[in-house]
């Protein structure tokens, strides 16, 4: 196995950590050179640490797991148990995140931190500081703006959806997640993206997730290859299935704020901005 690369990016303020589907880019204010150390030292094991449990944390008997990413993974995915099929990986990107941040945090004094592992970010706040970022379209095209303050209980942000770097089993296009930690987030990004559907949709075209990776835990479970023309009324329709999710969710403390998007529909719940959002709940994004 290659292994990890830690170096710092042009800005000279950021750093790269890499390791294997481990892709970070991290960030800190204060002692910067203290906290860069101590993610490098954290993230020389963790791909080992995942890839040692990786058949436990690709089912759902998963009592037996020891490495403390993969505990944090399993606590992640137990609100959403009796929701529908989850495994612990559903929260590995963000339990990642969450990890590396607190290292970063006990080895360094600082005012503001973050760890972003390709779109699920866990933050560190004290004091007057802010974290802000964007949430994009596969076009790149601005959907929503996130703006996270230390008074604030959500440290966690997790974007999913279709197409994303997982195997999804709905047709959202993107679904952001605000929650405590960033572990907590990737789960309910998951789920609620999930949830985003139609039922013996034709223009849905679906096939066994093996088939297109036999390591992923959905096993045979049906995942989304492409979506075709969709009425207005079948974008609503779908949306309220995520929505309903969401709003769930919330209701039980799991998540602090959700933002939906579908072929230029969008629902938002809590503390995101999008284009629409100061006017009205759903609407066409353009």
């Amino acid at each position: 196995m290659q292994a990890p690369v830690a170096k710092m990016l042009p800005d000279g303020i950021r750093m790269h950590l890499q390791h294997g589907p481990i892709d970070l880019i991290i960030g800190a204010d204060g002692d910067r050179s203290a906290a860069f150390s101590a993610a490098t030292e954290r993230f020389q094991t963790i791909l080992e640490e995942l890839v040692a449990e990786l058949p436990l944390l690709r089912g759902q008997q998963t009592g037996a797991l020891r490495g403390v990413v993969a505990q944090q993974m399993l606590r992640a995915v137990g609100p959403h148990r009796q929701s529908g099929f989850v495994t612990p990986m559903a929260a590995v990107a963000g339990a990642v995140a969450d990890t590396i941040l607190g290292a970063m945090v006990a080895g360094a004094d600082l005012r503001r931190a973050y760890v972003n592992n390709g779109g699920d970010i866990a933050v560190w706040l004290t004091g007057e500081t802010q974290f802000h970022t964007l949430v994009s379209a596969p076009d790149q095209a601005e959907l929503a703006r996130i703006n996270l303050t230390a008074d604030a209980p959500a440290r966690g942000i997790a974007t999913s959806g279709l197409p994303g770097r997982s195997l999804s089993r709905g047709i959202a296009d993107a679904v952001t997640v605000l929650a405590r930690t960033a572990a907590a987030a990737d789960v309910a990004a998951t789920m609620i993206a999930n949830a985003v559907d139609l039922a013996d949709c034709s223009a849905i075209t679906r096939v066994p997730a093996c088939a297109l990776d036999p390591d992923s835990d959905l096993g045979e479970r049906l995942v989304v290859t492409q979506v075709g023309d969709l009425s207005k009324n079948q974008v609503s329709h779908a949306l309220s299935q995520g929505v309903l999710r969401a709003k769930n969710l919330c209701d039980q403390g799991v998540i602090f704020g959700a933002a939906l998007f579908l072929r230029r529909q969008s629902y938002v719940l809590g503390p995101i901005q999008t284009q629409q959002s100061q006017i009205r709940k759903s609407a066409e994004y353009a």
